[in-house]
């Protein structure tokens, strides 16, 4: 799909938009007495930015080496398509995600929307976190049946004449040839629909687990406790770790060009500690006020629509076409080691809750 290119630069436009918005809304009114920078000493404040460059450096390794292990692994013979590891491997990547939507995500999405911020609200008296993710798990939907849809009917209408004048021919020439032209022209169309699906898979999760980096990138650059952030640069970087072998596993399987996998995976990347930039940018006086009802509302929000994102894409489009999978189903201890692997995933994740 050439057009993956194009639509990471859409995703940057609508990155910047979403962070001007957060901007705008949070610099109004905050509900707390006080502004946190009046409780935190100079000396305290020096050494809280310094442990954010230091974060910003150590979660852009992390997440370019988790997100490029699968890509660099499809060179490892054991790694390929066709051999039964792959399966574990894809199991691993589903889980970590899944857990990241369910573990991580909507409890947060939960907390902050249920927050006593927002006493006398509309969020107060409506279970906004679980509508928002529910309407972005349908919209994902949507999304990808539709635009599956559309790339399949593209590939029908460019190659429909070409394949009806072959069917002509070999009627005339060789009666028996029909069906087995029939059937490889059958063959193709699958194998492009599918490829199809998992382009479009890997740039819809990219979406969710990216607006999640940004937000966790942004909360720990506004932090000023020194306590706080670093046990939040070690589980973070084990979070963006994770995180980027599930969306590296994606990657490989769809099959992009090289220019646009490179983009897909730096993007992923240097989210989070842009995150953490902008963070400290905003907290050190550019009106950002983390505990501002508008910045509660917004974070949450978008916590839950991320969640929805990744529940959605890891349980239809991750799991289920693969624990469906004829050579799974045949293959009892194949079965066994994949959800084990799928365990061992979300177990990972889960783990890290703890501390993130």
């Amino acid at each position: 799909m050439s057009e993956c290119g194009c639509f990471s630069v859409n995703m940057l436009r609508i990155y910047i938009v979403f962070i001007i918005c957060l901007h705008v809304c949070c610099a109004s009114s905050d509900c707390t007495s006080h502004d946190d920078h009046d409780a935190v000493s100079q000396d305290e404040t020096e050494k809280a930015t310094k442990l954010k460059l230091g974060s910003i450096a150590l979660l852009l390794m992390a997440g370019g080496v988790g997100v490029s292990l699968p890509l660099i692994g499809k060179k490892i013979p054991a790694l390929q398509p066709e051999n039964d590891i792959f399966f574990m491997v894809k199991a691993f990547a589903a889980g970590v995600i899944l857990c990241t939507g369910f573990v991580h995500i909507l409890p947060d999405a939960f907390e902050r929307l249920n927050s006593p911020c927002l006493e006398n609200t509309t969020a107060s008296k409506f279970p906004f976190a679980g509508f928002v993710a529910m309407l972005s798990a349908m919209g994902t939907l949507m999304i990808d049946t539709f635009a599956t849809g559309y790339y399949k009917r593209q590939h029908f209408s460019n190659n429909n004449g070409s394949k009806q004048v072959n069917v002509v021919v070999d009627e005339e020439e060789h009666a028996g040839h029909v069906h087995v032209h029939t059937h490889a022209s059958h063959g193709h169309t699958h194998g492009s629909t599918e490829l199809i699906r998992r382009r479009i898979v890997s740039q819809v999760l990219e979406i969710g687990i990216v607006v999640h980096s940004v937000i966790i990138g942004i909360s720990l650059g506004a932090s000023q406790s020194i306590d706080t952030i670093k046990p939040l640069m070690a589980a973070l970087s084990f979070h963006q770790f994770f995180e980027g072998l599930g969306l590296g596993g994606c990657l490989s399987l769809a099959e992009l060009k090289s220019k646009s996998t490179v983009i897909m995976a730096a993007f992923f990347s240097v989210m989070a500690p842009v995150g953490i930039g902008i963070g400290m940018g905003m907290s050190s006086g550019l009106g950002y006020k983390k505990d501002s009802k508008e910045a509660i509302m917004v974070e949450g929000m978008l916590n839950a629509a991320s969640a929805g994102i990744l529940i959605y894409m890891s349980l239809v489009d991750l799991l289920a076409p693969d624990f469906m999978n004829p050579r799974l189903l045949s293959n009892l201890w194949l079965h066994l080691a994949a959800f084990l692997s799928l365990l061992l995933g979300s177990a990972s994740m889960s783990l890290l809750a703890i501390w993130a």
